[in-house]
């Protein structure tokens, strides 16, 4: 129930520096190159996701909505918005972006 009383949904704006991804599709099962298949349930320390920006606060400089960022799972916010789950992260949490503006010959410092 919105808090005015009408059921209406309303338009959603970020904030600051906040940055709503959709949750990465892979939170189960994955499959290395090799074949190998490795269960939802294995513990895999400190493993970076990427995900897609659908929406940026007024203050985030280097992402874009469409984007595809790099961050750490536990450094994040889980949201339900209309049915669908997403995540919030702030910009200094973001490790890296791939997107089709940046040049392939900038390097790669990780």
């Amino acid at each position: 129930m919105a808090p005015d009383g009408d059921d209406a949904k309303h338009p959603i704006r970020m904030l600051a520096d906040r940055i709503l991804v959709k949750i990465p599709g892979t939170e189960g099962e994955r499959k290395t190159k090799a074949g190998l298949l490795i269960p939802a349930t294995a513990q895999v320390s400190r493993r970076l996701a990427w995900a897609e920006v659908v929406a940026i606060g007024s203050h985030v400089r280097s992402v874009e909505v469409g984007d595809t960022v790099l961050f750490s799972p536990e450094d994040r916010y889980e949201v339900e918005v209309r049915g669908d789950d997403y995540l919030i992260l702030r910009e200094r949490d973001i490790h890296a972006v791939a997107a089709p503006r940046i040049e392939g010959n900038s390097g790669l410092y990780l």
